[in-house]
């Protein structure tokens, strides 16, 4: 039997930590090529640095003089502006851009391109995972929800001037006690947060940011969460003036436990940000993830992890397996059945399904590729609940 009550730890960073600058710039760049080319082939890396950021990776455009090395410097630099970096280590104006991207290989592109004669197939191999429990309306793990939360709400109040003294980057993490398997209460809560070296002529210390930070996260937890026995550690080592790729080396894809589940589900090990959506390590993951909120939307599960996995230029998913961890009103295999018969599951498939050739990614590389709302443009699709009644039908709910 799974246990009940225990304590249970997840962490966030923010969009200035160094490699979510870098997974934001690297989908920027989906966005923009895919903005006018939806079929578009896509793997770009960002590393950065102290001002300096290098891009690499390939395409696979109809036209190559439709994007210009100019254009993606600029959608970098406009990424970097956003975000906030105007420091002396790390400037939007004054950062050198290195462009190494060049076109796709052949031989990868032919798996996908098999299409012209046949079904598409994935763009690559792989195992992707997706989760959904109820235990959060969003149907996401309480430690990671509230960890992105926390962040997203520092970001607004630095963006809107309404808490100048903080800077873009930041890490948060909360550990959240449950009982009789639900999360109650927050635990532990840890956050490190670039500032302003001084207020005026005082400099700054770690009581003077829990002061500023303490009323935003007590906001956005669930009433009743912090109480006098929460533990708190706001920038534990003291000060934190220099951040962001000028404290530390930023690199796309290193931050996938973030991007997903904060460690309560399993993950496959591929990257999100930077890849189109016929790259199965992208669209899968998507997929798993809106197959598994829906069984748990559908009353089949309380908690449910599905995994699906592809062979490079093969278009059906080699197995599909989901896990309710005991909480199943019908046998696993039958959840599995019906997934199989309620939604095409090719890489294809799922793009139509979710309607992914669209510029949507650069907002998901900060605070969380799931748990967020369904967008009007289609930003989010996998998180709607669309197919829980056609599930619930097929498992005779």
């Amino acid at each position: 039997m799974a246990r009940q009550n225990y304590l249970f730890t997840s962490e966030s960073v923010s969009e200035g930590h160094p490699d979510k600058v870098c997974d934001q710039i690297s989908d920027a760049v989906v966005d923009m090529i895919i903005g006018r080319e939806p079929e578009a082939r896509i793997a770009v890396e960002t590393a950065s640095t102290t001002n300096k950021v290098v891009l690499m990776g390939e395409l696979k455009i109809s036209d190559e003089k439709s994007v210009t090395p100019e254009e993606i410097s600029a959608v970098a630099r406009e990424t970097i502006r956003e975000i906030g970096y105007q420091q002396k280590g790390f400037h939007h104006r004054t950062c050198s851009i290195d462009n190494y991207i060049h076109e796709q290989s052949q031989d990868i592109a032919q798996g996908v391109d098999a299409s012209e004669v046949k079904e598409e197939g994935a763009g690559d191999q792989g195992i992707m995972f997706g989760y959904a429990t109820n235990e959060t309306p969003e149907m996401m793990p309480a430690p990671i929800l509230y960890s992105h939360k926390i962040l997203k709400r520092l970001a607004e109040v630095r963006h809107s001037g309404e808490a100048p003294l903080l800077e873009p980057d930041a890490k948060s993490q909360v550990t959240v006690e449950y009982r009789d398997g639900k999360p109650v209460r927050a635990h532990t809560i840890v956050l490190s947060t670039q500032h302003k070296d001084r207020d005026g002529t005082k400099e700054l210390t770690s009581p003077d940011i829990r002061a500023i930070v303490e009323p935003y996260i007590t906001e956005v937890l669930p009433e009743g969460w912090v109480d006098a026995q929460t533990i708190w550690h706001v920038n534990p080592t003291g000060r934190f003036v220099i951040g962001g790729p000028d404290g530390d080396a930023g690199l796309t894809g290193r931050k996938i436990i973030v991007d997903t589940y904060g460690g309560a589900a399993p993950h496959g090990g591929g990257a999100f940000s930077g890849k189109d959506p016929t790259k199965v390590d992208r669209s899968a993951a998507y997929a798993a993830r809106y197959l598994a909120k829906n069984v748990v939307a559908s009353g089949a599960a309380e908690r449910c992890s599905v995994q699906l996995s592809y062979a490079i230029g093969v278009p059906e998913p080699l197995s599909i397996y989901v896990d309710d961890y005991g909480t199943g009103k019908v046998s696993a295999e039958t959840v599995e059945a019906a997934l199989r018969e309620t939604m095409s599951l090719t890489p294809r498939g799922i793009r139509t399904h979710l309607q992914l050739n669209r510029p949507i990614y650069k907002r998901t590389a900060a605070y969380g590729h799931f748990g967020r709302a369904p967008e009007a443009d289609g930003g989010f699709s996998w998180e709607k609940t669309d197919l829980a009644a056609a599930l619930k039908s097929a498992l005779k709910l």
